[in-house]
């Protein structure tokens, strides 16, 4: 589907081949109400169904009923309770539906399959000295066409689209990326969500990087029962996102969350975070020792965490995102403040915990208390965000709030 809710080329959805009409089906406000609800909370009942979302018996019925016919839940095992009859709960079905993700960064790109619970199917990589729009066109093509080769017909009739997750202005930062002088020029003219558009069947979506890992976190990641909490992603360029009473705040132009930028204080004087706390920093300490740096971009799940490199740039990025946050605290009550990025687990654990010991140096009187939280979809964040832009657009209740696209 377009962004308008029609698909731009008049092809049918798989819901609706079974239904016959291209004018209901998930759109319907009270279908996505019920799916938003059951991918929040878990499997339920009809019963809880129809208590949470005010809905009556009845409807929550035919809701379900559709639903299921559809492929988008399944049928769990009754619950028998106390009296009456046993409840059977209704989950959402992985197979639903399928997205594409494609994550450009700085040094690497990432391409993923996902399926309708955020679990990715496919995956694959490509690294590179600085990005190119004709390189990430090729890349995109020839993975499209590996990963739907060995899919049957109706598996590639529920692939719902394709989200871009990339940072805005990508000519911007050549010295950092230590591309040549006007090598990134190109992206000042190129509309890279057209070109993908131009080569694949589907819709294609765009968001800001960080903004995508924030909304993996948010739609697939472990803390379901946070509602207000500050996100930082930690890549090449830290960046981050503000989700607020459980959905994401794109602010008024949609620049909410654009944590690289804010003001921090560091040994050479105040400088925006993304020069404290990136991943470029810790290259650039890796290459001054006369050491390989082209591990962190080709295998982010792992390290050699170990270095003495590693070891200071914790320090120093943990010390930096704690000012950002005791920073943010002060603006917006934040009761907690999520860290994910492009590293393994045990050095994001090390980071959180620095993060947490060095707040505790802070002077923060008259500020709340926050927790320190690690993220839990990881390194691919990125791409699996950029993968749930579609299902925000086809079944999700804030379908609006990701796209603010500004390429």
């Amino acid at each position: 589907m377009s962004m308008s809710g029609e698909p731009s080329d008049g092809r049918l959805r798989a819901v609706d081949l079974d239904r016959g009409t291209n004018q209901t089906g998930v759109r319907l406000y009270n279908e996505r109400l019920v799916l938003s609800l059951i991918r929040r909370e878990g499997a339920l009942p009809k019963a809880d169904l129809a208590r949470l979302t005010g809905l009556s018996a009845q409807t929550v019925s035919v809701i379900v009923k559709q639903l299921e016919a559809d492929g988008l839940v399944a049928k769990g095992q009754p619950q028998r309770g106390r009296v009456g009859q046993p409840s059977v709960p209704f989950a959402l079905n992985p197979d639903g539906a399928y997205s594409f993700g494609l994550k450009i960064g700085r040094r690497s790109a990432d391409l993923v399959l996902i399926d309708f619970l955020g679990k990715a199917r496919r995956h694959r990589r490509t690294t590179y000295a600085y990005h190119e729009p004709a390189r990430l066109l090729a890349f995109v093509e020839e993975g499209v066409a590996a990963f739907t080769a060995d899919l049957g017909e109706a598996e590639r009739a529920r692939i719902v689209g394709l989200g871009i997750a990339s940072p805005y202005q990508l000519w911007n930062w050549t010295y950092e990326v230590g591309a040549p002088a006007g090598a990134l020029d190109v992206w000042r003219t190129t509309d890279i969500r057209a070109e993908i558009a131009a080569v694949v069947p589907w819709p294609v979506h765009f968001c800001n990087d960080a903004t995508a890992a924030c909304a993996a976190e948010l739609v697939f990641g472990g803390h379901p029962d946070r509602r207000d909490w500050l996100y930082f992603f930690v890549g090449s360029f830290v960046g981050g996102g503000v989700v607020l009473n459980g959905a994401l705040h794109p602010g008024s132009r949609g620049n909410a969350g654009a944590i690289g930028s804010m003001p921090v204080p560091t040994p050479y004087g105040v400088q925006q975070l993304i020069r404290a706390a990136s991943l470029y920093r810790l290259e650039e300490r890796l290459i001054t020792a006369g050491k390989e740096a082209g591990w962190l971009w080709t295998a982010p799940d792992a390290w050699d965490e170990a270095s003495a490199e590693v070891d200071d740039w914790i320090l120093q990025a943990a010390d930096a995102l704690a000012y950002a946050i005791t920073a943010a605290t002060a603006v917006i009550d934040f009761p907690a403040a999520v860290i994910d990025g492009a590293f393994p687990a045990a050095v994001r654990a090390r980071l959180v915990e620095g993060v947490i010991a060095a707040i505790g140096l802070h002077d923060r009187q008259g500020l709340s208390p926050v927790d320190v939280l690690p993220g839990t979809i990881g390194a691919a964040a990125r791409e699996i965000g950029g993968a749930s832009l579609p299902f925000f657009a086809n079944f999700a209740m804030d379908r609006e709030v990701l796209f603010k696209e500004t390429a």
